[in-house]
């Protein structure tokens, strides 16, 4: 059985560039895809946070003025309720031994941009990813996470490497706009990563040997599917 651990954000709240906070947390249909994907090809899922804390769902994530589909909203609040107890008790992501897993997956919410993206367990843990071949998921603003693995010798662990994140369009067209403190797919561009990007709200993963990225909340089964693809037999 495949083993694999899914990092979520332990932020709730987000800092925008006026000086208010916003709420944040992880986006539910990006966890939501990729925990029943996963989970339907058999793989054995352990959700992990920094200091272990409990993640909070994004509540624009299930907002009808966001998503737009009340059916939608009913089917990821079900599940999120059918897995509550496990989404309650995270391990607490210093005590992680990424040896034990063939995965590494990361979904959304702008809450990544707040603690993953600066965490340097969150770093060493996926160096340490890279540098086994473990497969290494992050969507949306998941790749946020990437930007906290610096080698020991100060270069950016995945410079060079082609992916895809949620772009500045979608930032400034659907998500937190202007007042976005900072843009994912720009700071990574920055650090060297190749961004490859398809059209705004439509789904696209990019596969890159053992990194596997996806664009927006659309791309969670895309990405979660390659996965399941990717994972040893």
């Amino acid at each position: 059985m495949a083993r694999i651990l899914m990092v979520v954000t332990a932020a709730d709240s987000i800092e925008l560039t006026d000086g208010s906070s916003h709420p944040t947390g992880f986006w539910a249909e990006e966890l939501v895809t990729a925990h029943r994907t996963l989970r339907a090809a058999g793989a054995d899922i352990t959700l992990a946070t920094p200091g272990g804390v409990t993640p909070t769902v994004d509540p624009g994530s299930l907002s009808l003025d966001i998503v737009g589909d009340q059916a939608a909203i009913d089917d990821f609040s079900a599940y999120l309720a059918e897995i509550a107890e496990e989404l309650s008790r995270p391990v607490a992501l210093d005590s992680v031994d990424v040896a034990g897993y063939d995965a590494v997956v990361i979904p959304g919410g702008h809450g990544p941009m707040v603690d993953l993206a600066r965490d340097p367990v969150m770093g060493a843990l996926l160096v340490a990813a890279d540098d086994r071949g473990t497969i290494i998921a992050p969507f949306c603003h998941g790749p946020a996470a990437l930007l906290s693995a610096t080698r020991a010798d100060g270069s950016f662990a995945f410079a060079g490497r082609r992916l895809t994140a949620f772009t500045d369009e979608e930032e400034l067209s659907g998500g937190l706009g202007e007042k976005s403190p900072w843009l994912v797919a720009s700071e990574l561009v920055r650090r060297g990563a190749v961004i490859e990007s398809a059209e705004a709200w439509t789904s696209h993963a990019v596969v890159d040997r053992n990194l596997i990225t996806g664009q927006n909340p659309q791309s969670s089964s895309a990405v979660a599917h390659a996965v399941v693809a990717a994972l040893p037999a």
